[in-house]
């Protein structure tokens, strides 16, 4: 015997368990395969600092998840940047947009706990953990099989649509023989929490170098998050530093904008590739977030575009409610999704090439960037857009929280 869900979501992360509660709003039987047991949380829940543009904060107020948060996030009043060796900056104000903030930065831990608060409100959600997916077969009836391993022993369980959000090494497309470009940017990121000699205002600081970005972003508690990027072949030791010697190199990359940085809290590093699937959907099947797109984290998009991955997808159910995984519907996603994907993956990744190349003669034509990025032009407004999460054909849920 097997299970019969009308949605099976497999990856109880952030983009995953996003959907699950956006598809019970909707009165959909939804199972969620999630790799850790009750009580746990997935590794993706770490210190790390997510970067919540003003479209997620609003999409994610409307499913009842903000509300949930032990700490209110950091807002992002106003964006920072400029680039080492380089002419010019760019001061982005929200208020300049008639807007309180840009977004808002959450820790990844507290987001997690928020997320396992709403989904035990879920009404129709059945969740399989620990769980992992070792298979599918062929669709018999309008039905994908989707094979999973418990502690109990092989479930079989069958949904009119199978969703992959099993992040950048899916198990889901990777079984289903999917393939993906990838390019490796040589770099490790850190990612830490700062305590520094001037509270947060609300400024988040992004400085550009040779070897990666450094970023400070505004957290609710008043520390700063910082990301910090390094060449892959540096990183061991720069995770061998010292606190003493760990915080002299922030001081060196981020500069003195925040004051003097005073401590730091453990470090957690993570190896930047983009992995980009070379199709999003197949018989009723369709990844989401990191398992359809791992971008680069310059300008903190990835999250922010698998939220809409996932809020489009549960738009169009909505308006289809008779089948969600008939392939019109699929396809629809693909058109729908394909501009937003596109502008996101060439604007991290292009901006990230651009700003690691050291040679001399693109100095002038960043500077120049920079300086038309800091006037009120269209390239200034397209950059905030972006920025907020206002681009393409933007889900309803993110265009207010109400």
């Amino acid at each position: 015997m097997s299970q019969i869900h009308d949605v099976v979501i497999v990856g109880g992360g952030l983009v995953g368990a996003s959907l699950a509660i956006a598809l019970d709003r909707l009165g959909l039987d939804v199972g969620l395969v999630e790799a850790t047991a009750p009580g746990t949380l997935p590794a993706v829940f770490d210190q790390r600092n997510l970067s919540f543009a003003a479209a997620t904060v609003n999409a994610l107020t409307a499913l009842g998840v903000m509300a949930q948060l032990r700490q209110p996030g950091g807002p992002i009043r106003r964006i920072h940047v400029s680039r080492q060796g380089d002419f010019g900056r760019v001061l982005l104000e929200a208020a300049d947009y008639g807007r309180d903030s840009f977004g808002q930065v959450v820790v990844a831990r507290d987001f997690g706990e928020a997320l396992e608060q709403r989904l035990g409100q879920a009404t129709r959600l059945t969740r399989y953990r620990p769980a992992r997916f070792i298979g599918t077969g062929a669709v018999q009836d309008g039905l994908r099989p989707a094979r999973i391993a418990t502690a109990d022993g092989e479930i079989e369980l069958r949904a009119r649509l199978l969703v992959g959000a099993d992040g950048t090494r899916s198990a889901v497309r990777e079984l289903l023989h999917i393939g993906t470009d990838e390019h490796d940017f040589l770099q490790t990121l850190f990612v830490a929490r700062l305590r520094t000699q001037r509270a947060p205002d609300g400024t988040a600081y992004e400085r550009l170098r040779d070897s990666g970005p450094t970023a400070l972003l505004p957290r609710g508690d008043r520390h700063y998050g910082v990301v910090h990027g390094v060449a892959r072949a540096e990183a061991d030791a720069v995770a061998a530093l010292d606190e003493a010697a760990w915080l002299a190199r922030l001081q060196d990359a981020a500069g003195w904008r925040a004051g003097r940085l005073l401590s730091s809290g453990e470090r957690s590093a993570y190896p930047i590739v983009q992995v980009l699937a070379q199709q999003l959907v197949a018989e009723r099947v369709v990844l989401l977030g990191n398992a359809a797109q791992t971008v680069h984290p310059l300008g903190a998009q990835g999250f922010n575009l698998g939220l809409r991955d996932a809020l489009t997808l549960a738009e169009l159910i909505e308006a289809g409610r008779e089948d969600p995984g008939a392939g019109d519907l699929l396809s629809a996603y693909v058109a729908r999704r394909r501009p937003d994907r596109e502008q996101t993956i060439g604007f991290s990744g292009g901006l990230a090439r651009l700003t690691a190349q050291s040679s001399p003669l693109l100095r002038p034509l960043r500077s120049l960037g920079l300086l038309a990025a800091a006037r009120h032009t269209p390239l200034q407004s397209m950059l905030v857009g972006g920025a907020m999460g206002f681009r393409g054909d933007v889900p309803q849920l993110c265009r207010s929280a109400s």
